[in-house]
């Protein structure tokens, strides 16, 4: 277990976690039988599992001990994860947002790949402050302002990964998520010229899926798969109306990566997408006919 120096706090974590769970299993150890070996109350160690809370140092040593890991390379990386990821990306909205979403946050920041499927909203990371505004509103309209202004700074903070340009983003996009009037005309109209001007640069790979697919197996929901160069499972954070969940499970990225490679299959790409996205802004005020006739104005 290397741990690679540029890796980030959120990576750190997550890995650690990964290397705990393991290390607890090896032993047999229940979470309750560590719990109380530790003077630990129950859920301290759930949260540490979790990813919820780091641990510090001396905790992390006396863990260890239990676990049985004597080696002084294994023991002294893994001390080195617990240091170094304390400090989790957008942690100061811990009160806004719940725990799978600050996780998803922390991939989003980490990862080397990003994939993404939307079949309602533009994703936030593409998103205009005034859409952003509009789309949180929408869907949260008991905030106060204060609050909801926070998850507005929060969203365009986001925004930072798109300048690493070593980073991968693949965004496929519902055909209804263009034509649906978020904000209304004027706001809607900057949105769509923001998605072509962002679909111009080579790293963020913007694609469109056409009403004609009809039904598919995602239609249900968006998800999004994060990748990463450290020796990392890949993440997936899959979300509908009732429910959001995330998954570092290997049966579970696969299973979504064959949905994405089949939308991908499926779905409008390349040259045509900026073109596209103008006129469909352009024509903001007709009634839609479909993606297709669009393209052909």
């Amino acid at each position: 277990m290397t741990v690679p120096f540029k890796a980030s706090a959120a990576v750190q974590r997550l890995r650690l976690r990964i290397e705990l769970r393991k290390a607890r299993n090896a032993t047999d150890l229940t979470q309750k039988q560590v719990a109380q070996a530790m003077e630990w109350s129950p859920s301290k160690l759930l949260r540490i599992e979790a990813g919820e809370v780091g641990i510090t140092v001396n905790d992390l040593r006396q863990l260890l001990a239990l676990y049985q890991i004597t080696d002084p390379d294994a023991v002294d990386e893994l001390l080195d994860l617990a240091r170094t990821s304390r400090k989790m990306p957008f942690s100061e909205y811990r009160d806004l947002f719940g725990k799978e979403f600050l996780e998803f946050l922390a991939m989003e920041s980490s990862a080397h790949v990003t994939r993404g499927f939307q079949p309602l909203a533009v994703p936030g990371l593409l998103q205009t402050e005034e859409y952003a505004a509009a789309i949180i509103r929408a869907y949260s309209p008991e905030n106060l302002a204060a609050a909801t202004q926070r998850m507005i700074e929060a969203r365009m903070l986001r925004q930072e990964v798109l300048e690493k340009e070593q980073t991968e983003f693949f965004f496929i996009l519902d055909e209804s998520v263009i034509r649906r009037h978020v904000g209304g005309h004027r706001v809607m109209r900057a949105q769509l010229r923001r998605l072509a001007e962002l679909a111009t640069q080579p790293h963020i790979n913007l694609m469109v899926l056409p009403f004609r697919v009809g039904a598919h197996p995602a239609s249900a929901h968006s998800f999004t798969l994060f990748e990463f160069t450290e020796d990392m499972p890949s993440f997936v954070y899959i979300e509908d109306l009732a429910d959001a969940a995330t998954s570092t499970a290997p049966e579970s990225a696969a299973r979504y990566l064959d949905f994405f490679w089949d939308l991908e299959d499926k779905a409008i790409k390349g040259e045509p997408i900026p073109e596209i996205l103008q006129q469909v802004a352009a024509h903001m005020d007709a009634v839609p006919t479909g993606f297709e006739s669009a393209a052909a104005e």
